[in-house]
Formats: C-alpha cells, structure tokens, sequence
C-alpha cells in the first residue's frame, strides 16, 4: 500500500449533524449531507508518524501530516502561516489584562487568515484534477482564492455583493486575474448563487469556509500558537466571526492537539470567544438569548467591517459547536466600538489590522468599559486575541472618520513648524 493511500484511511468525511459518511474525495460532487442537509466535515480517525522532513515544506505545510492532502506534489502554497504572535504589554497595561497577545493574520501573503485554508483548498482541487474555482466574497476570501488559483494555473470565478466590499480587496482579486461578477444583493446572495452553480457544475469546485479541506488549514493557527506560547495551552482566544468557519477551524485544531499530544491531554482548553459586529450579528444575539439550535439571520446586514458583514452565516450550528463545547461566549461591538479598537490597537502596539480584525480587542475594551463578568473572568488569564486582516485591506473605512482639518497643512519653513511643535 502507498504512503497516499495508507494516509488516506486516517480521514473521514462525514455530516457533521447526523454523522452520515461519506467517500472523502467526492467532496465538490455534493457540498451537503444527502440525508439531512446540513454541512460536512473532515475528521480524522488515527495519527500518522511524524517525519522530520516536514519542517522543510514551506509555509503550513509544516503540518502536513495532519491535513487530508495525499501526495507533496500537489501542494501549493505561498509560504503562508508562520505569523507574528506579538504580546501587547502596552494595550494589555492600559486595558488591565495581565498577559494579552494578538496572533496577527495580516502577515500571510494575501493579508488575511483566509490563505491558510485556500492554500489547502487549492491544493485539494489541484489533486482531485479541478480546473475551475468558484467563491462567493466580502473581499479577503476572493483575494486569496485569485492568488491560489493563479499560482495553481486554475480558472478562478469571483461573486461578490455589488458595492459592498473593500477596494483594497477588489484590487487585489483584479490583480491576480480572477473573472469578478458583482450581484446584486448581499453577501448571502452571492454565496447563494455560488452555491447553486457548483452544485449543478460539477466540473466547478466551491471554495467558500462550508469547504471542509478550508477548515482543516485554517486550524493550524491554533497549533502555531501553541508552540509560539512554548507549548501551552491560552486561557482564551478571542476571534471575530462573520461566516463561523475560522472559530470553527480554531476549535477543531484546540481538539485535535488536546487529543493527539501527551502534554496537552487532559489540559483545559481555552475558552473561544466570537465577537460579531452589532449590525450582523444573529450568532452573537442567539447566544445571548440562550438559543443554540438556531439563528434569526439578518435580512440587511450593515457594518463598515465588510469583512463580517454577513447575516445568515452559513456555519453557524459549528460556531455553536465550538463556542459552547469551549464553554466560551460569543458578542457584537459597535461600529464606533471597532474603530476605536482598531486605533487603539495601531496607535499602543504598532499593529494596523482591518476593522473587522478589531472586533476582539472592541470586546476586550467593552468588557473593561462596563467592568462586566467577563472582564474579571479574563483579566489575569492569558489572552490571545486573533486579528485575522491587515489593516492596508481596507484604509477607506478609517479614513471616513477622520476630518480635513485633523491633518494641518503648514508652510516650507522649519522655523514656523518648530512653533508648531513646541
């Protein structure tokens, strides 16, 4: 038997409700469980040996034992993952939480999380002989796609809500020479229509977090976090989520390390915190109602994160999965409450991160504002807040809030500015 094959026996794809099995390289024929509907996912069912030559494989890959791709030729990859986890003495200081850290995200290729998961999607499609992509977008999802796809020599297909995402993400999706359609309607809409093409298209594969090779490389941040936390175990990780698929993927990296390492097993694992924008927000709000069964989606999401400005986020019963299995939380910020993380982040550590990143350190400031329950649950806990986009995605939505008159125009002489500045 090939190494291929026998690696191939260590993984199952199956609903993730009703547990139904199913062939782990049909995935793209069908995208739901024929049984009941809901989603699929990839589990794993034994530990491969570790070789040591893995750590010569660029970027995620590194891990490369623990991802359902079968054979090292078909990986591609950006030298993705690998990203700075800086420890914020100074907001950490200021806010009042002894030991806090921001995992930042906006270090990989594409400037956002999302190239952990499409360098694994990409990878699968290229095995499975795939030669069209397909995704729906607020932005950072159709810039890694397009950078993935083309690296890969596949066609990439880009629908994204007319209107309603970045230009710095447009711009890059433009760049990498994706065929981008604008629909006319939201976020929803457009992974709809994604959705219903693929489905009938089989020839098309679907590249949207509902992809379950998506999740298994978005988990491996949590494993570099705890090798970057000297092999333990935070307290709390605080994540923002528009979709649900990367708290999902935190968790199931939290599970598999608390399950596979000897030092880690029987250890208490972090605490997830999912933190929603106020305006999209049916996650957060059913939590906080007590639901866990389901979500009222919002019809007309609105928030200037455009990264989560999602209303029927289609991963929400394995959100809820990883949020209450954690015994962790989930919350929504203001608009208002964003930015002013988001400058309060760049302005006391030097980290500029997109809004939508923001929304954990919002909720961190939230809970020190309103001296809340969870404030004194966390304050001397170790914290890692995961800022999942850079900054330079989308400056436009800062920019909004600043004035003419904040920046002063002053004459070509030294000695007037001196007077100025003194």
């Amino acid at each position: 038997m090939s190494s291929a094959s026998e690696k191939s026996k260590l993984f199952e794809l199956r609903c993730f409700a009703c547990k139904t099995q199913y062939p782990i390289d049909d995935y793209g024929k069908f995208y739901r469980c024929s049984n009941c509907g809901n989603l699929l996912e990839i589990v794993r069912l034994g530990v491969p040996e570790r070789k040591d030559e893995l750590a010569n494989l660029p970027g995620i890959w590194r891990y490369f034992d623990r991802i359902p791709l079968w054979r090292r030729e078909n990986i591609v990859s950006l030298s993705e993952g690998g990203t700075a986890l800086v420890e914020c003495r100074n907001l950490g200081r200021e806010l009042g939480f002894k030991s806090l850290f921001v995992k930042f995200e906006g270090l990989n290729p594409t400037g956002s999380f999302k190239d952990r998961g499409m360098t694994v999607g990409i990878s699968k499609a290229k095995e499975l002989g795939y030669k069209i992509a397909m995704c729906a977008s607020t932005g950072n999802t159709s810039a890694s796609l397009a950078a993935y796809a083309a690296r890969a020599g596949i066609r990439c297909i880009v629908l994204v809500p007319k209107g309603k995402i970045a230009m710095g993400k447009m711009a890059q999706a433009i760049a990498y020479g994706a065929e981008i359609y604008q629909v006319d309607g939201n976020f929803d809409d457009s992974l709809r229509v994604a959705s219903e093409i693929c489905e009938r298209n089989n020839s098309t594969l679907l590249l949207n977090s509902l992809n379950p090779f998506r999740i298994e490389g978005q988990k491996t941040v949590t494993f570099e976090i705890v090798e970057q936390l000297g092999g333990t175990l935070p307290d709390a990780i605080i994540l923002p989520v528009g979709n649900g698929g990367n708290i999902t993927a935190v968790w199931k990296g939290v599970s598999e390390l608390t399950e596979t390492r000897n030092d880690l097993s029987g250890k208490i694992p972090p605490r997830l915190i999912g933190v929603q924008a106020e305006g999209a927000a049916p996650i957060a709000r059913a939590f906080k109602s007590g639901r866990r069964d389901r979500i009222q989606p919002v019809l007309e999401p609105y928030t200037e994160a455009s990264a989560i400005n999602i209303g029927s986020p289609v991963s929400w019963m394995k959100a809820f999965s990883a949020i209450y299995d954690s015994k962790g939380a989930a919350d929504y910020v203001s608009d208002q409450e964003i930015f002013e993380a988001q400058r309060r982040l760049a302005s006391t550590e030097g980290l500029f991160v997109e809004p939508a990143s923001a929304t954990s350190i919002a909720f961190l400031m939230k809970c020190k504002a309103n001296r809340s329950e969870e404030y004194e649950r966390l304050k001397d806990k170790k914290i890692v807040c995961i800022c999942t986009g850079n900054g330079l995605k989308d400056p436009n939505a800062l920019l909004k809030s600043v004035q003419p008159e904040q920046i002063q125009t002053v004459s070509a002489d030294a000695t007037s500015l001196e007077k100025i500045l003194a």
